[in-house]
């Protein structure tokens, strides 16, 4: 499964991989799909994570940041889109739709309003990370 990962789920996966949403990050080191992403979805993910009170009230080390990166890069793969999409109300979420189509996502994933409104976008659904989390329990227990 291909899919674009919206950086807030990201950010909340890093910061409570316990939580509902670490899965994600747990799931993409296990190699259960390729993370696609863009050199700005990557910049915008280390500048939330590099923040002062993010870093302070998360406990976050530059040593976790790292490994976030790290696992990232190793797992995922990289799209250089090669056109601009601009209907998102928030402008900012349109690079997540950009990747998603430009690399050929079977998913978007995002628990942002601004982008869910738009599922499915040119035939992409935009699901929540508990269905993603679901779908690929789904794909894995089809293999065995």
């Amino acid at each position: 499964m291909r899919a674009v990962v919206d950086t807030n789920i990201l950010v909340r996966a890093l910061i409570k991989p316990k939580g509902t949403v670490g899965p994600v990050l747990q799931t993409l080191r296990n190699k259960w799909y390729v993370l696609l992403y863009s050199d700005s979805l990557l910049e915008e993910l280390l500048d939330v994570l590099h923040r002062p009170h993010i870093q302070h009230k998360y406990h976050l080390s530059e040593e976790d940041i790292e490994t976030a990166l790290a696992v990232i890069l190793l797992r995922g793969e990289a799209v250089v889109s090669d056109r601009r999409v601009t209907i998102c109300r928030d402008p900012k979420d349109n690079k997540v739709l950009e990747v998603a189509t430009a690399g050929h996502a079977d998913v978007i994933v995002s628990g942002d309003e601004d982008v869910s409104v738009l599922s499915p976008f040119e035939g992409i659904p935009i699901v929540r990370p508990a269905v993603l989390l679901a779908m690929l329990d789904r794909a894995a227990e089809s293999l065995q």
